[in-house]
This record gives C-alpha cells, sequence and structure tokens, in this order.
C-alpha cells in the first residue's frame, strides 16, 4: 500500500472531525461547564467547513490517483473515506439535527 493511500483516509477521518467539532460546542459546554467554549468556536465554522471539504477533496483525488495507476485501493480506505464524508454532508446540510442528535448521547 502507498502511503498517499494510507494518508488520503485519515484526512478523510480529520475532515470529518472538524466539522463536528462545528456542533459539539454546545455539547462539549454543557459537559464541561464552559459555557464560553461554544461562543469561542462559532465565528471558526466556516473555517472549520472548509477545512473539511478541502481535506475530503485531498482524500477523493489520493485514492482516485490510486486507481489511475493500477493499484489496488483497500477497502477500508474507501470506506473511511465514505463515511467521512456522509459526517461532513450530514453536518452541513442539518446543524441542528445532528447537534440535538450528539447532545443526546
Amino acid at each position: 500500500m502507498k502511503h498517499s493511500e494510507n494518508i488520503a483516509p485519515l484526512a478523510a477521518a480529520i475532515g470529518a472531525l472538524s466539522t463536528l467539532v462545528c456542533c459539539l460546542p454546545l455539547g462539549i459546554a454543557a459537559a464541561a461547564g464552559a459555557a464560553g467554549l461554544g461562543v469561542v468556536l462559532e465565528p471558526l465554522r466556516p473555517w472549520l467547513l472548509g477545512l473539511s471539504a478541502t481535506l475530503l477533496a485531498f482524500g477523493f483525488v489520493q485514492l482516485y490517483r490510486s486507481r489511475v495507476a493500477c493499484q489496488r485501493r483497500s477497502r477500508v480506505s474507501t470506506v473511511v473515506l465514505l463515511f467521512s464524508a456522509m459526517i461532513v454532508l450530514a453536518v452541513v446540510l442539518f446543524p441542528q439535527a445532528m447537534a440535538s442528535f450528539l447532545a443526546d448521547l
């Protein structure tokens, strides 16, 4: 397995986590007692969403490049990338629903 194929799912997972940070400040603030965390991270939401989209695009490009070079992609890499893309898409399209879902956990 090439080094770039190992980086692609990692970039996708980091992208998904940075997207979840957009929804988590309220839950983290309530759990940790730091109510100001949501206020501090809210202005960073567009940057975190942009970072997520960029990292997902990087992951898809890396997986596509491995296919062009006739290399086998691992299923784990593909599944992690697609799962991360679904999380990012859900947070972007339904931020309030995702925030309430995560707060219930």
